[in-house]
């Protein structure tokens, strides 16, 4: 009689995920507000899921996209604002959305071992 097969663990977990989803979707939902007084929650809600994939690129050791995910959260920084016009806003929306859905294809944070 054979064993039934255990599972194994995860090697890595995909932390990053939904924040780079949840960016993403709220970018392109942003497009409708740009300009306009609710658009400053589109700017802390996009900046600080930005940091999030920051510190999860950091901890799956992929740095390279820091490059990416830091213009994205100084561009969308509600403390201080950059002068950029709505429709140059529409298009980097655009551009950051398909970098938050790339980062949160390809991040994959180790599994802690430590368990």
């Amino acid at each position: 009689m054979s064993r039934p097969h255990t599972p194994q663990p995860p090697a890595y977990n995909r932390a990053a995920l939904v924040p780079g989803l949840l960016g993403a979707i709220v970018l392109l939902a942003g497009l409708a507000l740009v300009g306009g007084e609710w658009y400053l929650y589109i700017r802390y809600t996009v900046a600080i899921l930005a940091l999030i994939l920051c510190v999860f690129a950091g901890q799956a050791k992929k740095w390279w996209w820091l490059i990416g995910l830091i213009p994205i959260a100084v561009v969308w920084n509600p403390v201080w604002p950059l002068p950029l016009g709505d429709l140059v806003v529409q298009g980097l929306s655009i551009v950051g959305a398909v970098v938050f859905v790339a980062a949160a294809v390809t991040i994959k944070i180790p599994a802690d071992t430590r368990r």
